[in-house]
C-alpha cells in the first residue's frame, strides 16, 4: 500500500496515474473539497483519507494515516503561484513534513519519497546535479532544503529508505493559468497577446506527465537520496514560447520585452539527470 499526499494536485494526479498503471494500491490524502477529483484515477485508490490541513494534524492522527503503509510519496505543500515562494506557510509545511516522517517511523513505513525543488541548489552553477551545493534563496526553497537535510540524515538511521525528487520547470495537464506555459496557451487560444520578458532565460522544461512517471519509478524502485526530475535539455523561454505559438500559427501574438526582467530571476537553470530511466 502506497500513501500519496497531495494526490489531486498538479503533480500528484500524474503520480497517482503512473502508480495505477504499475498496479499499485493507493491510500490518497486529500482535502474534502477535492474528493471528486479522484474519480478519474480508476480503481488504484482503494482508500481515501480526508483532512482540511495535513500539516496541522497531530501525531496520533498522522500515525493513523500512516498505519499499514509500505511507502509514502509526499507531494503535499503550499504552492499557490505568485505567493508560495515567500509565504510563511512554508514553515508550516516543513514542520508538518517532519511530523509525517516521525509518524512513518512510528508505524514501520519502509520507504519515504519526498519532493523538493531545483531552487534548493546554488543556481549560479547553471547546470545543476545532485552534487551541486545547496543555496536556497527563498523561504520556499529553504524549507524544502531543510526537510531534505533533516530527513536524509534521520530516516536511514531509523531503518527507513529515503529518496528526494527535486522538480525543475514542469508544465502540462492541470497547470494553473498563472504559470508560463498555461498562460501562453490561454492567451493564444483566445487570439490575445501574450506579454513576456525578453525570453532569453535558459530553463529545463518537463511535461508533468513524464515527471509523474519518474516519481512513481522512484517510489517503486530502490534509489535513495536526491534525484533530479528534469529533462536535462536547455531551452530558452523564447524557444518554448515560439514552439507553442507555432501550434496556433500565431507567433505575432508573442510580445517579447513587454514585461520587465526580474532581476532575481537566474539566467540559467538546467538539470543534470542522475536516474537510469529512459
Amino acid at each position: 500500500m502506497i500513501l500519496v499526499t497531495g494526490a489531486t494536485g498538479f503533480v500528484g494526479r500524474q503520480v497517482v496515474r503512473a502508480l495505477a498503471e504499475k498496479g499499485a494500491k493507493l491510500r490518497a490524502v486529500v482535502r474534502p473539497c477535492r474528493i471528486g477529483s479522484l474519480s478519474a484515477e480508476g480503481g488504484a485508490i482503494t482508500e481515501v483519507v480526508t483532512t482540511d490541513d495535513l500539516f496541522s494534524e497531530n501525531d496520533e492522527r498522522l500515525r493513523e494515516i500512516c498505519e499499514g503503509i509500505d511507502t509514502i510519496v509526499h507531494l503535499a505543500w503550499y504552492a499557490e503561484p505568485g505567493k508560495y515562494l515567500q509565504s510563511g506557510r512554508n514553515m508550516d509545511c516543513l514542520a508538518g513534513t517532519l511530523a509525517l516522517a516521525r509518524a512513518a517511523v512510528a508505524t514501520g513505513v519502509r520507504r519515504f519519497v519526498g519532493t523538493g525543488t531545483c531552487f534548493e541548489y546554488d543556481v549560479d552553477a547553471c547546470v545543476l546535479s545532485v552534487d551541486t551545493p545547496l543555496k536556497p534563496a527563498t523561504p520556499y526553497a529553504a524549507a524544502k532544503a531543510a526537510a531534505y537535510l533533516a530527513l536524509s540524515r534521520w530516516l536511514p538511521v531509523q531503518g527507513v529508505e529515503f529518496a528526494w525528487c527535486r522538480l525543475f520547470y514542469l508544465y502540462g495537464e492541470g497547470e494553473d493559468e498563472r504559470r508560463l506555459v498555461a498562460y501562453i496557451r490561454s492567451r493564444l487560444s483566445r487570439g490575445e497577446v501574450a506579454e513576456l520578458t525578453s525570453g532569453n532565460q535558459i530553463r529545463d522544461f518537463l511535461d508533468v506527465r513524464e515527471a509523474g512517471r519518474r516519481i512513481a519509478g522512484v517510489a517503486l524502485g530502490e534509489r535513495q537520496g536526491a534525484v533530479n526530475i528534469c529533462s536535462g535539455v536547455p531551452v530558452t523561454v523564447r524557444q518554448l514560447a515560439e514552439r507553442i505559438a507555432d501550434e496556433y500559427g500565431r507567433r505575432d501574438l508573442l510580445a517579447f520585452g513587454a514585461r520587465p526582467e526580474n532581476v532575481m530571476d537566474p539566467p540559467c537553470v538546467v538539470g543534470k539527470r542522475n536516474d537510469s530511466e529512459g
